[in-house]
């Protein structure tokens, strides 16, 4: 099994090109104002334009159907990445006619998704920590046991508090086949590290062959 690896919340050509030249398999844009990541459509449509961009992700927060085209009106998304409740994902899906894959904030074994609800994957990370300005993002991760014995109902990914220095351990504790990252690549708030997304997907993708 090959791990996929998702580059979350670029913001500059290098931090594009950087993760274009590592091999990963996503790339996500975050339109969430809140954010240190947040870019506009148009800046997003000038970073999606770079040669070699993989499959697109939108990133959403409680967006309406009304922000939610006014972006895809101005930047091709393959897949939309939304913060909201189950029946609002599977609506944004069958609106927009795109993969949705839902974001699940974790603590406890019971708050892992039992059923798809409508959607093509999700995204499982740490619940956001109290006085949090945002839902996801915020370079906390959980306790990976909480996943042991959880049948996932759809494709998943991994998230929270991933770094090149412990994203090979999570991989191997949790089974995961897929792992997202922000933060755990930048060299500043909202700036990726070439460095660090090379070393990232190149740890990810030694977690799986030596497992």
């Amino acid at each position: 099994m090959t791990v996929r690896v998702k580059i979350c919340g670029i913001t500059t050509e290098a931090g594009m090109d950087a993760a274009v030249a590592a091999g990963a398999d996503w790339v996500g844009l975050n339109f969430f104002p809140a954010s240190p990541r947040f870019v506009s459509p148009a800046r997003a449509a000038e970073l999606a334009a770079r040669p070699g961009v993989p499959t697109l992700v939108g990133l959403f927060v409680k967006a309406t159907d009304d922000e939610i085209a006014a972006v895809l009106a101005q930047v091709r998304l393959d897949v939309l990445q939304v913060y909201d409740d189950a029946a609002r994902a599977a609506a944004i899906r069958a609106r927009f006619a795109r993969p949705v894959w839902r974001a699940v904030g974790v603590a406890t074994a019971a708050d892992l998704p039992r059923a798809a609800d409508g959607v093509d994957g999700f995204v499982i990370e740490a619940k956001a920590p109290p006085g949090a300005t945002r839902p996801g993002g915020n370079a906390v991760s959980f306790e990976w046991s909480v996943l042991a014995g959880w049948q996932a109902p759809a494709p998943w990914l991994l998230a929270g508090g991933l770094g090149p220095e412990n994203v090979a351990a999570a991989i191997r504790a949790t089974g995961a086949a897929a792992v997202d990252v922000a933060s755990g690549v930048e060299r500043e708030k909202g700036i990726k590290d070439p460095a660090l997304v090379a070393a990232f997907v190149q740890a990810a993708r030694g977690a799986a062959i030596a497992a």
